[in-house]
């Protein structure tokens, strides 16, 4: 299975479309509408959702596409990155498997719409590591966390993950540290001077103030499936990493593999933030960029592929039978 997908033909985008319908139809089933969170502080999900919110239909529809989009952009990154290699698919087949591992994930949520900001963060940060003159690539990465957290709040977290790894990707001065930090504070005066004019400045601001006020770090959203679920994807990720001496050497790839494992971290602490585990996808994005990787450079891929069976047929008996997570 991990060989089939190194490739890229048009049978290997045949086969990941299928994967993703077939995860994807009990959801469209269902016919459930999804949740309509309105916060103050996800304005931008709020503006979408509201669009959307005259059918249940085109509500999964505008979250498969999203999946769809999602997927293309992952696989491209890692392609042009060369985490994967140069005609290979693994990017795309993980991606979806990732994103779509259970009923809960099969729906228009807030984090859904704020990873296409996600990826292209990563795009742009991965891409000033080449870069002589970065500094327009800073300046997007701070406008793309602005409108993720406005699609998902905690997202927020990803310009500290910004802070942090830039040091690593670009030795520079403390001009290059404000760049990405500023397009974010300018995203976000724009959209307080336009809730201001047009708006209910003072409502707004209470929103912020109440949500701020109430952020603590909580074991709420887990419950001993998602434990054991999200255990498993982590510990089996940080194994083949550091047990695989075959993996690329090249110091750029190992350099992005590295913020990548900087991003784990951070995904971590962000499932502590509240909400459903599940539906706070930053996690399962940097596990894509892991397992990608290990899964290209693996010589010996039989225990890779057991393990890849077994849970998929995990994963197409939860969203057709036990629907547990």
């Amino acid at each position: 299975m991990i060989k089939f997908f190194r490739q890229s033909y048009i049978i290997q985008y045949v086969a990941i479309a299928l994967l993703a319908i077939a995860l994807w139809i009990p959801s469209f089933m269902s016919g459930k509408p999804t949740m309509g969170l309105d916060s103050p502080v996800t304005p931008l999900f709020n503006l979408v959702d509201g669009w959307l919110g005259f059918s249940s239909i085109a509500q999964h529809i505008v979250a498969f596409f999203l999946l769809v989009v999602g997927t293309l952009i992952f696989n491209t990154i890692l392609v042009k990155n060369q985490i994967v290699g140069k005609v290979s698919t693994l990017g795309a087949f993980v991606f979806v498997i990732l994103m779509s591992l259970t009923p809960t994930q099969t729906n228009f949520y807030p984090f859904l719409l704020s990873s296409i900001f996600i990826l292209l963060i990563i795009n742009e940060v991965f891409d000033v590591y080449l870069l002589v003159n970065p500094e327009l690539n800073l300046l997007k990465v701070g406008i793309f966390t602005a409108l993720a957290s406005m699609c998902y709040f905690p997202s927020i977290v990803l310009i500290l993950w910004v802070m942090v790894v830039l040091p690593i990707v670009k030795k520079g001065t403390l001009r290059l540290e404000l760049i990405p930090l500023t397009g974010f504070l300018f995203t976000y005066f724009l959209y307080f001077v336009g809730q201001y004019l047009f708006g209910d400045f003072l409502k707004l601001m209470d929103g912020y103030k109440e949500y701020l006020l109430n952020v603590a770090l909580s074991v709420k959203g887990f419950n001993i499936k998602s434990i054991i679920l999200l255990g498993f994807l982590v510990i089996v990720s940080l194994l083949l990493l550091y047990g695989n001496a075959n993996l690329e050497k090249a110091i750029a790839v190992r350099a992005k593999i590295t913020l990548s494992i900087l991003m784990l971290v951070f995904s971590i602490v962000l499932l502590f933030l509240g909400g459903n585990v599940l539906m706070n996808g930053l996690i399962f994005i940097v596990l894509a960029i892991l397992f990608a990787y290990e899964f290209t450079y693996l010589n010996n891929t039989g225990w890779a592929n057991l393990i890849l069976t077994l849970l998929l047929v995990l994963v197409f008996a939860n969203h057709y039978y036990f629907k547990v997570l």
